[in-house]
């Protein structure tokens, strides 16, 4: 990539892990390490750019799961070391956030961060690029999960989050509500009007009680040889009960902070009724950037954006760089 935009851009799905229900990292890591050499070229040649071209690698050091972690950090290390290049570990999440701003002009700091994955859900404000302040986070399981774990227990198939709102979309309140409904009155975690600013829940979240009250419905409805015609209609419920968690503490972000944009990120902003919800809050004066789904999903293009960024800055990685399972937020205030 350039400061014009993407260059050249390889994506590889691994469908291996929906006949597991989830990702197995094992087979995660095997895949990265077959894939990897493949997958550079093919980009490089969309790019048409050649080794000579390349001024420095970056590469997610964390978080993540470890091992397909270490199949990238070890690649990146060897190419870097061999063609004598600086070598930039990349925050995951934080990749998210440049990922959106290459396909938004206008999605550049200040503004609040709501990144929404498989693994994280982060409320941040960014004062400016890499000068962040955490405002909330999940407790528990990130929302990407909670939607794969329902999903699951609905009998959906994997991955939850597509699955969800595809049945939501099919369900006859939804239909009635114009694609927003709630089939199933569900609790909302953590969201109170009681809450003030300063209150330790006032922006975090949680999604495991959620999670939890759709198996409990979902048992009665076995008991009753009714959940197979109330599945479009709980996966309504379920997901317009995240979406309200979610917009809402980003309004809440926004009004505290008098930050009027919000620049979405992880593979969850490829839900189409959580930007709707998102766009409903924040009304006609605010500004929401998402990104495409292609930007959406993890991908090289976001973490070759931010490596650029860091490595302007006159930033480099040790040859000792590792994986992070849990690695820190960078540029935290």
């Amino acid at each position: 990539m350039d400061e014009n935009g993407i260059r050249g851009l390889a994506i590889a799905s691994q469908d291996a892990h929906a006949a597991f229900g989830g990702v197995v990292p094992e087979i995660a890591a095997r895949e990265h390490i077959r894939s990897l050499d493949a997958m550079v070229r093919h980009a490089m040649r969309e790019a048409e750019v050649g080794h000579a071209d390349i001024e420095g690698v970056g590469v997610t050091a964390g978080p993540g799961l470890v091992g397909a972690l270490l199949a990238g950090v070890n690649w990146a290390k060897a190419y870097a070391f061999a063609r004598g290049l600086p070598l930039l570990g990349v925050h995951h999440m934080e990749g998210h956030l440049f990922g959106t701003a290459l396909e938004h002009v206008g999605a550049q700091p200040p503004f609040i961060g709501l990144l929404v994955s498989g693994g994280h859900t982060l409320l941040l404000e960014a004062r400016a690029w890499g000068r962040y302040r955490l405002l909330g986070q999940t407790r528990d399981d990130a929302a990407g999960e909670a939607f794969d774990k329902v999903a699951r227990r609905l009998g959906l198939p994997y991955p939850g989050g597509p699955q969800i709102q595809l049945a939501a979309e099919r369900s006859a309140a939804g239909a009635a509500a114009g694609g927003a409904a709630d089939g199933f009155r569900l609790p909302r975690p953590m969201l109170s009007r009681r809450d003030r600013p300063g209150d330790p829940a006032y922006y975090d979240m949680s999604f495991s009680g959620l999670k939890t009250a759709v198996a409990r419905v979902a048992e009665r409805l076995e008991g009753e040889a009714g959940l197979a015609d109330a599945v479009d209609d709980l996966a309504a419920g379920f997901q317009e009960a995240v979406v309200d968690v979610l917009a809402e503490k980003t309004r809440r972000a926004v009004e505290q902070t008098g930050c009027r944009r919000v620049v979405l990120g992880g593979g969850v902003a490829q839900n189409s009724r959580l930007r709707e919800g998102l766009a409903e809050r924040l009304g006609s004066s605010g500004e929401l950037y998402a990104p495409s789904p292609r930007l959406a999903t993890d991908n090289a293009a976001m973490i070759a954006a931010a490596a650029r960024f860091r490595l302007a800055r006159g930033e480099r990685s040790p040859w000792s760089l590792n994986a992070e399972a849990a690695l820190a937020f960078p540029g935290l205030a």
